[in-house]
């Protein structure tokens, strides 16, 4: 059976994800098998999800998935290149083909791309351009240019040169499928039949209506759900951060050349966590990676931790198409169900990463112990 994976947050899912799926049935068959890897309850840019992970992958369900597995939190929270390497790690164990959106669309251009990220000559042309101060995407695109190569500037271009990196790296026989992501990755504005998540984002949080920018089936699930977003949980993140210590902050991820010292002044002398991020902010240092630098500070994720081999995934949701994916995997014991308790340190850091997503809730806090009381969802295939 042919087998196309997803990496994906749908932080929420909207119209955009569904067309998604559309495409991958119309372009490989109907009976084509969708597998998504979803980051859980916190998201790449350094934000707790909308909407908690099980009823996000319960929507990815409805809407055509077939199965749904969770990328781990220390890959959710990742760099784009650590995020690309864990989801095609999870992905390579289940899928063929990997699909995603891409402002070019061009699998030779992308592919292109990582390769040259990948050889021999960039590593010189890199560092070149962070010598002259620049941030690490700006010293890229130079050096990128300087090899005669178009550069990645657009979101998903730049994921989808990570993923086809991520790719290489493995040795796996994984090929790649993207498909045009029409539209603003960060508009704020709906814009039909391809909104942004940022935009519908924005929709529910104002509690305006969001319902006309996602599929029918996912609108039910969503609707009356418990919202999250940063601004609840602030203070508990303010808390974290003022009590702790130079070797806590000089162990946090992305903390390199100096910048856990200027985070760690930053939190020592501003009073909310927009002050703290403007101020640590510079043009060598951009905002996301600081915003994954707090949250990883507040759920307690070190670099070691976050360097860590990923030791399994959850499964979150499939249907009997789905079910037959995992029994040729079984065996492995990478998947596990949700809620299941391994003796594994990285499960302590799920169950306290479960229990700090609740301090973001905006009708207020949510009772501890979400993750050992998870199930997966399970749907017939008709």
């Amino acid at each position: 059976m042919k087998a196309v994976g997803i990496i994906c947050e749908y932080n929420p899912l909207h119209l955009g994800h569904r067309r998604q799926i559309v495409k991958i049935r119309e372009a490989f068959g109907p009976d084509t098998a969708v597998v998504c890897a979803m980051s859980g309850n916190f998201v790449q840019r350094g934000a707790p999800a909308i909407v908690d992970k099980s009823l996000r992958a319960k929507a990815a369900l409805t809407c055509g998935a077939d199965l749904v597995v969770e990328l781990p939190i220390t890959a959710a929270l990742n760099s784009a290149e650590g995020f690309a390497r864990g989801g095609v790690k999870v992905l390579r164990k289940l899928c063929d083909t990997l699909c995603f959106g891409s402002e070019t669309a061009d699998a030779g251009v992308l592919t292109d791309t990582a390769s040259a990220l990948l050889g021999p000559a960039f590593p010189p042309l890199l560092r070149q351009g962070l010598d002259r101060g620049l941030s690490f995407p700006a010293a890229r695109q130079a050096a990128l240019e300087a090899l005669g190569l178009p550069g990645v500037k657009s979101p998903n271009d730049i994921l989808g040169v990570e993923y086809c990196k991520a790719i290489l790296e493995s040795g796996t026989a994984m090929e790649i499928f993207p498909i045009h992501r029409p539209g603003d990755y960060h508009a704020e504005i709906p814009q039909e039949d391809s909104p942004s998540a940022t935009a519908v984002r924005k929709l529910m949080l104002n509690r305006h209506n969001w319902r006309f920018c996602v599929p029918e089936a996912a609108r039910k699930i969503f609707e009356g759900a418990a919202l999250h977003s940063m601004a609840p949980g602030e203070r508990a993140v303010l808390g974290k951060l003022r009590t702790m210590t130079d070797a806590e902050f000089a162990a946090l991820p992305f903390g390199s050349e100096g910048l856990w010292r200027k985070l760690m002044h930053a939190c020592r002398a501003e009073n909310t966590l927009e002050d703290i991020l403007t101020a640590a902010k510079s043009k060598r240092y951009t905002r996301s990676r600081l915003d994954r630098m707090v949250m990883c500070a507040f759920l307690g994720i070190t670099a070691e931790a976050m360097a860590a081999p990923l030791p399994y995934a959850r499964v979150l949701a499939f249907n009997d198409v789905g079910r037959g994916i995992l029994s040729g995997v079984k065996k492995e014991g990478f998947f596990l169900n949700a809620g299941e308790a391994p003796d594994h340190p990285y499960w302590q850091l799920e169950q306290r990463a479960g229990d700090l997503y609740g301090l973001f809730a905006v009708d207020g806090p949510e009772a501890p112990g979400t993750e050992v009381r998870r199930r997966v969802s399970y749907e017939r295939t008709l």
